[in-house]
């Protein structure tokens, strides 16, 4: 689990395969083999470390459904380690599974991003939008996307700085909001399935007797 504040900005040395390496500091300081560290906002698994490095496979899964098979040499990534129980919790709650990708369509500080026309539904005005691994708050809804305004230290620290328009951009929306229409979708149903399985259950010991 992360809260979507990027701890630093790391640089992609190399892309060969399945196989990420990036150049970083902060993010190595007590991390370890099979730890977790979210780039550009998707949770990736460290599978070796060296001085200033680490590497993680990148599965074609995950390439599919975010902006890390683009990355190149030298590009710029947002990097956050797990939160852990005694920190403060600066952003929200952000799981590192990306849900799509996004097109921005206006650069920072007034970011403007299309998104998928099935995620429209969990985007609501104030709400919070993870960006490429930085928790936003939504300014504005459209039918196809949204904005978010950017204080200029968050347009220095990250990647969303340096994007422009037709940039690719990892989302994660909201996981409460997808868990709220999972429930409410299913109470209906979840009611008459229960009581099916009542009135079986009462003519079954009326059988019995």
């Amino acid at each position: 689990m992360f809260t979507g504040i990027v701890e630093e900005l790391g640089t992609v040395e190399s892309l060969e395969g399945q196989c990420l390496r990036i150049r970083a500091t902060t993010v190595l300081e007590g991390a370890g083999l099979g730890d977790s560290i979210a780039v550009n906002g998707c949770c990736l698994t460290l599978t070796d470390q060296g001085d200033g490095w680490w590497q993680a496979d990148v599965t074609d899964e995950t390439c599919a459904r975010t902006n890390l098979g683009d990355l190149e040499a030298g590009d710029p990534v947002n990097l956050e380690r797990p939160v852990r129980l005694a920190d403060r919790l600066g952003g929200h709650i952000v799981l590192g599974h990306v849900d799509a990708t996004g097109e921005i369509l206006r650069a920072a500080p007034e970011l403007a991003v299309r998104l998928p026309g099935n995620l429209g539904r969990y985007i609501v005005e104030k709400g919070s939008i993870t960006v490429d691994g930085v928790s936003l708050t939504v300014v504005e809804v459209y039918d196809d996307g949204f904005t978010v305004a950017l204080i200029p230290h968050t347009a220095e620290v990250t990647t969303l700085g340096h994007k422009g328009p037709g940039d690719r951009v990892n989302l994660e929306v909201d996981v409460m909001a997808k868990h709220v229409e999972r429930l409410l979708a299913g109470s209906n149903s979840g009611l008459a399935d229960i009581g099916t399985a009542l009135k079986i259950d009462t003519a079954t010991k009326g059988d019995k007797t």
